[in-house]
């Protein structure tokens, strides 16, 4: 199972439970944030009954803190972005 068959992933989507920043330096691509911003990737949660969508939110976060979001990040010098492709292709459980 992928993180995309629990979640439904798009840009410019204000509905979404969270969004994922997907633009910027190293450090900030994938970060979760509370905050909607068109250009932020959204995330929500269409499995409700096998994920919490607060406890999903934790779980990017470790994600990103813990440099997985590196790995997917694509861009030369500072400036990089993610995909949603990307995301929607991590294994869970």
């Amino acid at each position: 199972m992928t993180i995309g068959d629990l979640c439904e992933f798009k840009t410019n989507f204000s509905e979404a439970d969270f969004w994922l920043i997907r633009k910027g330096s190293e450090d900030k691509v994938g970060k979760p944030t509370k905050e909607f911003d068109s250009e932020h990737i959204g995330v929500k949660v269409i499995k409700t009954d096998l994920v919490d969508p607060q406890y999903l939110y934790y779980v990017f976060m470790h994600f990103q803190q813990s440099g997985k979001f590196i790995n997917f990040a694509h861009g030369s010098l500072r400036l990089k972005h993610i995909s949603i492709r990307d995301i929607k292709n991590i294994q869970v459980g």
